[in-house]
């Protein structure tokens, strides 16, 4: 079949695929990670594909109208996020319509508004982990028989009557399989289109797990994506694909790891890291963890060219931390920047204001822990309760929610907006606070001393210029 997969434009630098989708003040923008996951495993199916980042090639709608009718497929796969969705599901209509073609609508909102999507006119829904449904559905169409008992798919059949079957997580056999994310980047994307603010440009993002074993209440991908089981691929097959990456996209500086949780699995990880280390050539790759890694590990990460740990420190007061279930103590959070700085790794600390219990004596504990700890760069957002996951349900059921609609947690320029609003501390107080810890922190003569030391090491005139685009779009967000 001919597919043409769409990451469809909304606003300017739209992270549609990352966790709280926004966008970044800093600068970032995500690769499409899941379309072109996707993308891979309809190739290796023999189909012909086209992959568009309409965000990234900043195409209105009527460039992506002409786009598709030169390419005239029979599917167009959109991806959707909730902040997004009305918009997602308008131009994948239009799209369709243009050219006769079957939409299939993928992502986060397509587990938790089933009935409300397809009643707009969508034909099939592809929920949770799309890209493998993917395959069973183009299957299914090609044969002519999307069957009522199909793995994963919602649409409405002939009489109307919805049809949900529950969907099959990937096994990782099945992540094993799967082509490397990194050849379809080559193949149909433009890696300097993409930026993480914490990572050495250009980069690319790629999966060597999916699931989450933790139990946080506010995160939204283990409800709506990918499941809490851990599912990884061989080290075997990681290596491999970094070494794809050095010898196919040389000018790539930095590989970011974009599991939940990287280090789950200590054996796992020290593992890959001496696989690593056992190697003639040097990488450099950070990822996401938690804040209960251990020492030993940090250092044979370090070994191996870790560069930098992005982890989820969230709030410096006990109460909050317990009433997200987030399993770490303010001890460990503090023994855990110790540990990471003795291994000389760097930290990308992001916190949130505004969770269940939160007020001023609770804000100020999250500020007075960033000012010890220092990290060497600080992500500071305003809670959002995403529908599927505890802290929404949380707040819809306390009349804490401000509006269902997800759109308006964006402000006109795509920057996040607080839509909760509590009888103790207002939606305008959380944004003003989280505003003023970023603020603060960055533009204090404290940090000036972390920056110079972050653009004086092994990686110094790559850690310059992420500084400078980083502090260029941090500059402008401020004065907008």
């Amino acid at each position: 079949m001919k597919i043409y997969l769409l990451n469809p434009y909304f606003t300017e630098d739209y992270s549609r695929s990352s966790r709280w989708a926004a966008k970044g003040r800093g600068g970032t923008l995500y690769y499409p990670i899941w379309l072109a996951y996707a993308t891979g495993i309809l190739e290796k199916e023999g189909h012909e594909v086209r992959l568009v980042d309409a965000v990234a090639r900043n195409w209105n709608l009527e460039d992506t109208l002409c786009d598709v009718d030169k390419f005239k497929p029979e599917l167009i796969v959109s991806e959707s996020n909730f902040q997004s969705l009305k918009n997602d599901v308008n131009t994948l209509k239009t799209l369709t319509e243009s050219v006769s073609a079957k939409s299939v609508l993928v992502g986060p909102p397509t587990s938790q508004y089933k009935e409300r999507i397809l009643n707009e006119g969508i034909d099939f829904l592809a929920p949770f982990e799309y890209d493998f449904t993917l395959k069973r559905l183009v299957k299914s169409l090609e044969d002519g028989d999307v069957g009522e008992d199909l793995p994963g798919i919602t649409f409405r059949n002939d009489d109307g009557k919805l049809v949900d079957h529950p969907n099959i997580i990937s096994s990782s056999d099945d992540l094993e399989n799967l082509p490397f994310v990194s050849e379809v980047y080559k193949k149909h994307l433009n890696i300097k289109d993409y930026f993480l603010n914490h990572s050495l440009y250009p980069m690319v993002q790629i999966f060597t797990g999916r699931g989450c074993p933790n139990r946080c209440t506010f995160c939204s991908w283990p409800e709506t994506l990918m499941g809490r089981k851990y599912r990884v691929r061989s080290i075997e097959s990681i290596v491999n694909e970094f070494i794809y990456i050095r010898k196919n996209l040389p000018e790539v500086k930095e590989i970011f790891i974009e599991d939940d949780t990287f280090t789950v699995d200590k054996n796992h990880l020290q593992n890959f890291c001496k696989q690593i280390m056992d190697m003639d050539t040097d990488f450099t790759w950070s990822c996401q963890t938690k804040a209960n890694l251990d020492y030993q590990s940090m250092q044979l990460m370090k070994q191996a060219g870790c560069r930098l740990l992005d982890v989820g420190y969230e709030s410096g007061n006990a109460k909050i931390l317990e009433n997200i279930k987030k399993d770490i103590s303010v001890e460990q959070l503090r023994e855990f920047t110790k540990n990471a700085k003795k291994a000389k790794l760097k930290i990308l600390a992001d916190f949130v204001i505004g969770f269940p219990g939160e007020n001023f004596d609770s804000i100020k504990d999250t500020t007075e822990l960033i000012n010890e700890v220092k990290p060497d760069l600080l992500q500071v957002s305003v809670a959002t309760p995403i529908p599927g996951t505890e802290f929404y349900e949380y707040c819809r059921s306390n009349n804490y929610l401000l509006t269902d609609d997800l759109e308006k947690s964006l402000d006109e320029d795509g920057f996040q907006k607080c839509i909760v609003s509590y009888p103790h501390l207002s939606n305008e107080e959380i944004e003003a606070q989280a505003g003023r810890i970023l603020k603060n922190y960055y533009l204090s003569t404290g940090y000036m001393a972390i920056a110079l030391k972050n653009i004086s090491g092994k990686h110094a005139y790559d850690e310059f210029k992420l500084l400078s685009k980083s502090f260029m779009s941090y500059f402008k967000f401020l004065t907008s």
